[in-house]
């Protein structure tokens, strides 16, 4: 074996070992419930139906087809449950692929070796790799197949063509960015003037195969995934364009950090003065979204990156421009997919951007080793805080699990702390849930603690995760836009505050102290059962279909109402009153406006009722997921000795 190829996969060894005992993350929950029920019903592992932020959702519209789920179900039906060591191990098959791969690569495409460590420790390359998400399966399967479709059409060999098109079909079922593989390879047919048949049939490998997985599903089980993740996208408001826009900042700053960015710099120095000057005004006006130089330095980095390739389609030699073409390809598809506007998107472009920067370096290789060993050093650090980060999760639920067993608990949170969590019999929380006295609560301020703010909540402990190095890749204070646009838009921040706080909580039944309850009444947050959203304007909830509360009966209680406003989403509508099972009125309300619904008490009542508010219609509001029914001002029992 060659040495240089010896060098980089033991390198690659080494990274992936120090991280065998990551604890699961991310999505990696979701992948895990598919791979379940591949065990149950391996033809479609994606029939799986999960918890996702307090909704049942179908796993249909997964934004992945279901090859990393096949490949988790084969793991668990090897070692029948979830261990972290030896899953991770078997992950590690798929880093050292990608990047022996993107050696041969380099010597095909003329550039230094160093080129395929570059890949190994991109900061999306080392985090992704720890994880059991589709990232890099799906990476390895591209960069097999690129390999293998250029090895063929160079020396016209039937055999890895063939074997390319069998990576493609793998790659295919793993990620559907593969799809963008096929304008790809029709380039570099067109710039090699190989256009035999069967080339170009090879290059439509991932068109036809996830169009058959789209009609295979259709056909046996009556939905199209893709649709399926279409109405998801719309429904959780994924398509708005703010979304995409600072979709687009987020990746074009992650553009600037595939190589280390003094590096990028180096090596995508436009050779026009206009195109640098455009860099650099662009770049310092949006440092008006965040001062940072995280974000406003890294992101001219990236565009540096990008406008240099795009140069490079008309200017470049034919390998230099096959090289461009597959950057703007991948980052345009990222551009029109993507709304998260995570770092592990530009994944399978991290290969020509450190070819090309071997080759536009290849007569300084001191830079390119002191560029590796600065990006080594930011992508270890940063694996050591998510290491931490997760980890936090798994030492929490470790130490309370004889409660959790013991005890009705309800996780209102995602990621990891939800697997790990549910692994020891908790339930998911859901929208609707109601809580019970005694129950117990898990929660994480960064993920679902909305969920977890309903009933009266006692403190039982509370762990703040603040890991070693003040780098932080998510966080409750962090503006960090690795994994996703919406938490902030640099590649990563520093902080010292906590990343996260989780915390366990019981129910105590706490007896309602309001006999008129407006919804912001301090006592709303223990008097409102189930059906409430949160307040808005300080003055109003929505509600849903049915809400319910809990009333202290004052003395000599005359008359019971709600004061409402009925939206004009819902006319006409019927909307019920009812107090202990009874109903105290009912009225028809045949247009939007502000209403009252009262009726008179009869019979005695105990000191507590509970008073149930129902319509029979209800709508969603565009990227809104929750069912709209009424807003509620205020309810209870109306008169003067309220």
């Amino acid at each position: 074996m060659n040495r240089s190829l010896l060098l980089c996969l033991l390198f690659t060894l080494v990274l992936r070992v120090a991280f065998l005992n990551q604890a699961i993350q991310g999505d990696d929950v979701y992948y895990l419930a598919g791979a379940q029920h591949a065990l149950i019903d391996p033809l479609h592992p994606h029939h799986a139906r999960y918890a996702f932020e307090g909704r049942i959702v179908d796993m249909r519209g997964h934004p992945h087809p279901p090859l990393n789920s096949w490949i988790l179900a084969g793991l668990l039906a090897i070692f029948g449950d979830v261990y972290e060591v030896w899953f991770h191990a078997a992950y590690m098959v798929f880093s050292l692929l990608a990047v022996g791969a993107v050696w041969w690569m380099a010597r095909r495409f003329h550039a230094p070796p160093i080129s395929a460590l570059l890949v190994a420790v991109m900061p999306a390359f080392v985090i992704s790799g720890t994880s059991l998400e589709a990232d890099l399966p799906l990476l390895a399967f591209l960069m097999c197949g690129m390999a293998l479709f250029i090895r063929g059409v160079d020396k016209n060999r039937g055999v890895s063509r063939a074997a390319s098109a069998l990576a493609f079909v793998l790659a295919s079922m793993t990620g559907y960015q593969a799809i963008l593989v096929t304008p790809i390879l029709a380039v570099y047919l067109w710039f090699n003037a190989n256009r035999r048949w069967r080339n170009w049939l090879a290059t439509g490998v991932p068109v036809i195969t996830i169009a058959a997985w789209q009609l295979y599903e259709r056909v046996t089980s009556g939905r199209v995934p893709l649709a399926v993740l279409h109405g998801y996208t719309s429904q959780y408001g994924f398509e708005a364009a703010a979304v995409k826009v600072r979709s687009a900042l987020a990746l074009t700053v992650h553009a600037g950090w595939i190589v280390f960015p003094a590096l990028a710099v180096a090596a995508f120095w436009p050779r026009r003065r206009v195109v640098l000057g455009v860099v650099v005004v662009v770049s310092a006006c949006l440092a008006v979204l965040d001062y940072n130089p995280l974000f406003w330095v890294s992101f001219g980095i990236g565009l540096m990156v990008l406008s240099r390739c795009v140069s490079l389609l008309r200017s470049g030699d034919a390998d230099e421009r096959f090289l461009a073409v597959w950057v703007v390809v991948f980052f345009a598809g990222a551009l029109a997919g993507a709304f998260a506007g995570s770092e592990r998107y530009l994944l399978p472009i991290a290969a020509p951007v450190a070819l090309l920067t071997g080759r536009f370096l290849a007569a300084r290789p001191r830079w390119l080793m002191a560029g590796f060993a600065a990006q080594c050093c930011v992508s270890v650090a940063l694996a050591l805080v998510n290491y931490q980060h997760w980890n936090g999760y798994r030492q929490f639920v470790a130490r309370h699990r004889d409660e959790i067993q013991s005890h009705r608990t309800w996780i209102a949170s995602e990621w990891g702390l939800r697997f790990y969590a549910e692994s020891e019999g908790a339930l998911p929380m859901l929208i609707d849930t109601h809580v019970q006295d005694g129950d117990l609560v898990l929660s994480s301020a960064l993920s679902g603690g909305a969920l977890a703010s309903r009933g009266d909540l006692v403190l039982v402990d509370e762990y703040a995760i603040v890991p070693t190095l003040p780098l932080r890749l998510i966080g409750l204070q962090a503006r960090s836009g690795f994994s996703t646009a919406s938490e902030g838009l640099r590649e990563f921040d520093i902080t010292t505050k906590p990343l996260d706080i989780v915390r366990l909580r019981r129910v105590m039944e706490r007896e309602p102290t309001a006999a008129w309850l407006p919804m912001n009444s301090p006592a709303a947050a223990y008097q409102i059962v189930e059906g409430a959203y949160g307040l808005e304007s300080n003055t109003w909830r929505w509600v849903s279909g049915t809400s319910v509360f809990r009333l202290r009966t004052p003395p000599n209680p005359s008359r019971f109402a709600a004061q409402l406003f009925v939206p004009p989403q819902v006319p006409p509508c019927t909307v019920t009153l009812n107090v202990n099972g009874s109903v105290v009125a009912t009225a028809k309300y045949p247009a939007s406006g502000k209403y009252e619904l009262s009726g008179a008490i009869a019979g005695s009542l105990p000191e507590s009722v509970t008073a149930t508010l129902t319509t029979d219609r209800t709508f969603r509001a565009p990227h809104d997921a929750r069912d709209l029914g009424l807003v509620l001002i205020a309810i209870g029992f109306a008169g003067p000795n309220q």
